[in-house]
């Protein structure tokens, strides 16, 4: 993967200059022409940690919504991700929203998107995870609802039932803000509803996969803490904190920033920081939490696991920084290791958290 480390880092200020949806199109159309990379070199064993039954060989995770169809998933492992999350993926194909959707605030360094779900559906996916069923690494599956859905409970429990089995883990997204009225699913009583569904669903499949839930960092108070009682006591196995904001700081100096759609990137990284702090402290540390949002850095993936976070992802960054940021962040955790005189990613979580 050097080579393409390379090349990668020679074709981003091309790609830069395009419109953001294509280059992403050509990115993944390169990638795919790749295929099944070679596996990266083994990482230090600092970084190695076990959350939910499974055992990642570094916690720095690819976030869903850069391989929305699982095309690339093998060849993004490569680059030294400890896991890879595939998705948002829906029964049916759908276009997502009109185009224009993505549009790169450069001098905040972050992106805001109002894709909408696009994607090719689930039996496109379950092919093409299946073809990876083989391989190693630690590759989860990030389900959702179609926007003309007239029974979107139903949607998530025929993804858990179709991706499920071929994936390490399910993310349930209902946190996007580019389906009108996916967010209410974060309500308690429409919560408690998906989620026996789906814990349901999942007793009676052959393998009882981990099962994750990507919220908001919109939420206030109490929808926090009517989310950490529903998790808790439905025996979910993790929470992703969080998906991208509706809020636009004052802070933003594009002349994009008040676009529709999500924002992510830099601007996200204190306050999904303080939700995943906040969620820490609801859950009594009973459960396990990935950390995204403005993750760029060593330092800032640190700031992640001080908060609470057992495992962190990232996107948004790649779009400015190129793969070789994944183990740049790795030698930067490393580092940050030695000077606080600890031996492992794990002794790290919860530090700040209370």
């Amino acid at each position: 993967m050097t080579l393409i480390r390379a090349l990668s880092s020679l074709a981003r200020p091309f790609l830069g200059q395009l419109d953001p949806e294509f280059a992403h199109t050509l990115t993944i159309k390169a990638l795919g022409a790749v295929g099944n990379a070679m596996p990266p070199e083994p990482d230090d064993p600092r970084l190695h940690l076990s959350a939910f039954g499974l055992e990642f060989p570094n916690p720095v995770g690819l976030a869903a919504g850069f391989d929305k169809n699982a095309q690339v998933t093998q060849a993004m492992l490569g680059f030294g991700f400890g896991f890879v999350e595939a998705g948002t993926v829906t029964p049916r194909p759908q276009d997502g929203n009109p185009k224009p959707r993505i549009f790169r605030l450069k001098e905040d360094r972050a992106v805001i998107n109002r894709l909408g779900f696009n994607n090719q559906g689930h039996a496109a996916a379950r092919k093409r995870l299946t073809a990876l069923q083989d391989l190693p690494g630690i590759r989860g599956i990030n389900i959702g609802a179609n926007k003309d859905s007239a029974d979107r409970v139903a949607d998530y429990v025929h993804g858990l039932k179709e991706l499920g089995p071929l994936a390490s883990y399910v993310t349930v997204n209902i946190s996007s803000p580019n389906t009108p009225g996916l967010r209410g699913l974060q309500n308690k009583a429409e919560l408690e509803t998906l989620l026996s569904a789906l814990v349901e669903t999942r007793s009676n499949l052959p393998r009882q996969m981990p099962l994750l839930l990507k919220i908001a960092p919109d939420l206030d108070e109490q929808a926090r803490a009517d989310i950490a009682e529903v998790v808790l006591a439905k025996g979910i196995d993790g929470v992703i904190v969080s998906n991208t904001t509706i809020a636009r700081p004052t802070t933003l100096k594009s002349s994009q920033r008040n676009e529709p759609g999500g924002l992510s990137g830099a601007p996200l990284l204190s306050p999904s920081t303080e939700v995943l702090r906040d969620m820490r402290r609801l859950t009594q540390g009973r459960i396990t939490l990935i950390g995204v949002g403005g993750i760029s850095s060593g330092a800032d993936a640190y700031a992640k696991f001080q908060a609470g976070a057992t495992l962190v992802q990232l996107y948004t960054a790649l779009t400015f920084e190129g793969p070789a940021l994944v183990a740049r962040i790795k030698r930067d955790l490393l580092q940050l290791l030695e000077r606080d005189g600890l031996n492992s990613i794990t002794q790290v979580v919860g530090q700040s958290a209370s």
